[in-house]
């Protein structure tokens, strides 16, 4: 299938053009920004080099911390990080990991206090109000706009902003909004891991190597907050994702918490908070290049800290084993592994990878620096200042998208691993007579039941023409933009009316979801393959049993005494094994038997009203009557 150069959002397809002959416009500052859950920072492209962007004292890391003081302005970055030793109840670390995501959701909480209702996104309390995570992360992304725009003297007129690839719509709908809260023009969002390869330059390594088979890259992104495992495929110049998954509450932090609770378990004494969750990170950090680190009397080695974070470890392994498996992938097919996010740097998961995987990681770039790096690259791109001849992007969505149907199964329209942006279109239609409006469920997951999945958001279509059951025709719409938001329309054909909505939940799926929707989807095929069927089964039965009581109603006269009783009883019949005989799959042989013996009856009743409606119509009718109205 060939792949046709699709112009970005808000820009030509031929930008070069916009440019006259002998004049060389300003190039636009467009920058790239990791929001992270640790440190979050930002690049830009400066005469054809990307480039992090420091602050006035040259450091380039921007810690993900927020203080809010009861008087004055908002402290961001490294002098928030100060004060949490000073006052750590006003310190807000992380926000990332609230992003889109209700209070239940999320299972472990710092010392900040929050509040809400438990199936809306949490609010941090401060000393200047309550503050919600978008507007928390909101504060990181407008000190990085700052920073660039001191840093070369110009407003900044777009940015890419990276995501987790496992981020679900409500997470990335966060994101979007905290970036227009800080004034930034979201030009688009983008996975972190194809931000990596690109900043690697996976491209032009294939593009040297000849190959017309195209290279598989698995990225293995392992930040602060989260995990994110992505299998590309770089081929004619696209960088295609193959697959992808991970995990939004799985990363360094993690590591940190464990260190705190085992050092609290050799010391009980410590008191387990802020400070000793900067201890642990500080003492992870040190062990990274030594052997043994003491603190509080308290000697921690290498080989405990590694012990601590084994099951982590595997984990992350076993969802890249899982990507794989999803693309029909072998290890022996996958031609590099890079490495990226600061958790990396830890070696016990380097080693792990290494000898998962069976090669040597790639890792010559930051893996701090190295997703920022990938975004400027593509938001100098989309403001026009580099030619679209450079490599596309081709993500993919993670969760499977689709709506509600009778029965409450799920009719999936959007298929997971499918890239994206895209577009699907199907036709539905009403269950009941004379039936005037419908509710449109929108659902993500991978089970056949509603009951299963998470539900993204509900409208309804009102003004059907009232017909008979199964004869409207309603247009459902999904469209998935490069972003990966989603927005759903309906339209019914006949008469044009149309309703839409575009997905903005209130928060993202828990880490229990996250892992129910894909593993489940496995672990229960086959259950759900035989509650999908009963669940079709009784509402085919139930559509006829409709359909041959409103008949009745309306022509029963029309039959003898004995057939009309043979078919109330077959109806009956079928009305009963339905309601007390339809339990498992076992039973369908039952049912089918009586729908079939019902089928024959009203088949014959169908027919004989046929001929009575025909000749009804036809009578008084001349032959002359029809040739005279040719």
């Amino acid at each position: 299938m060939a792949l046709l150069q699709i112009a970005e959002p808000g820009q030509s397809r031929m930008p070069h053009q916009a440019k006259s002959a002998g004049s060389v416009p300003a190039a636009r500052l467009a920058v790239g920004i990791d929001l992270g859950t640790t440190h979050s920072l930002v690049a830009t492209v400066q005469d054809g080099k990307t480039v992090i962007l420091p602050d006035a004292q040259g450091k380039r890391l921007l810690p993900s911390v927020v203080h809010y003081p009861a008087e004055g302005q908002v402290v961001v970055g490294h002098a928030a990080l100060q004060q949490a030793q000073i006052n750590p109840q006003q310190v807000i670390f992380s926000p990332k990991r609230y992003m889109g995501r209700s209070l239940t959701d999320i299972r472990h909480t710092q010392d900040h206090p929050v509040s809400g209702e438990a199936d809306q996104m949490p609010a941090f309390l401060t000393a200047a109000g309550r503050r919600s995570p978008v507007e928390v992360s909101a504060e990181i992304l407008r000190e990085l706009k700052h920073r660039a725009e001191a840093a070369l003297h110009q407003p900044v007129a777009g940015a890419v902003i990276t995501v987790p690839a496992y981020f679900d719509e409500a997470q990335r709908q966060a994101t979007r909004d905290a970036a227009r809260l800080a004034g930034l023009n979201v030009l688009r969002l983008i996975n972190e891991p194809t931000a990596a390869a690109l900043a690697y330059g996976l491209d032009q390594a294939y593009a040297q190597s000849g190959e017309q088979s195209g290279q598989v890259h698995l990225v293995f992104d392992l930040g602060g907050g989260t995990f994110d495992v992505t299998l590309l495929r770089m081929q004619d110049g696209v960088y295609q994702v193959m697959a992808t998954g991970g995990h939004t509450a799985l990363g360094g932090d993690d590591m940190d918490r464990l260190l705190a609770q085992w050092l609290v378990s050799q010391q009980p004494e410590l008191m387990n908070g802020t400070r000793l969750s900067l201890a642990a990170r500080q003492i992870k950090e040190q062990l990274t290049d030594q052997n043994e680190v003491s603190y509080a009397g308290i000697e921690v080695s290498r080989q405990q800290f590694d012990a601590l974070i084994a099951p982590m470890i595997q984990r992350c392994l076993s969802i890249c084993q899982r990507v794989l498996r999803d693309a029909s992938c072998t290890l022996d097919q996958v031609d590099a592994v890079v490495l990226v996010g600061g958790s990396t740097r830890v070696p016990a998961v380097r080693d792990a990878v290494a000898s998962w995987s069976g090669k040597t990681p790639l890792c010559r770039l930051n893996p701090d620096e190295v997703v920022a790096l990938g975004a400027a690259q593509l938001a100098d791109r989309l403001i026009g200042n580099m030619s679209l001849d450079q490599a596309t992007l081709l993500d993919v969505t993670p969760l499977s998208l689709g709506l509600e149907t009778m029965g409450g199964l799920v009719e999936r329209l959007i298929p997971r691993n499918t890239p994206i942006p895209v577009s699907r279109a199907q036709e539905f239609t009403t269950y009941q007579n004379g039936q005037s409006a419908m509710l449109i469920h929108v659902v993500q997951g991978e089970r056949d039941l509603v009951a299963d999945c998470r539900s993204l958001g509900r409208f309804e279509l009102r003004g059907i023409p009232p017909m008979l059951a199964g004869s409207a025709r309603i247009a459902v719409t999904f469209q998935l933009d490069a972003d990966g938001l989603l927005s759903v329309s309906a339209r019914e054909t006949t008469t044009g009316v149309a309703s839409d909505i575009v997905i903005n939940p209130s928060y993202g799926l828990s880490e229990q979801d996250q892992l129910r929707l894909l593993q489940e989807g496995f672990e229960f095929a086959q259950a759900d393959k035989d509650a999908a069927q009963l669940a079709s089964a009784r509402v085919e039965t139930e559509r006829e049993i409709i359909a041959v009581q409103d008949a009745l109603q309306t022509d029963a006269g029309l039959l003898e005494v004995a057939d009309r009783q043979a078919l109330e009883q077959a109806l009956t019949t079928v009305q009963h094994t339905l309601a007390h005989h339809l339990q498992q799959p076992a039973d369908l042989p039952r049912l089918d038997q009586a729908r079939h013996q019902l089928r024959q009856l009203s088949d014959r009743f169908a027919a004989l009203r046929m001929n009575h409606h025909i000749q009804h119509t036809l009578s008084g009718t001349r032959l002359t009557d029809w040739t005279a109205a040719k």
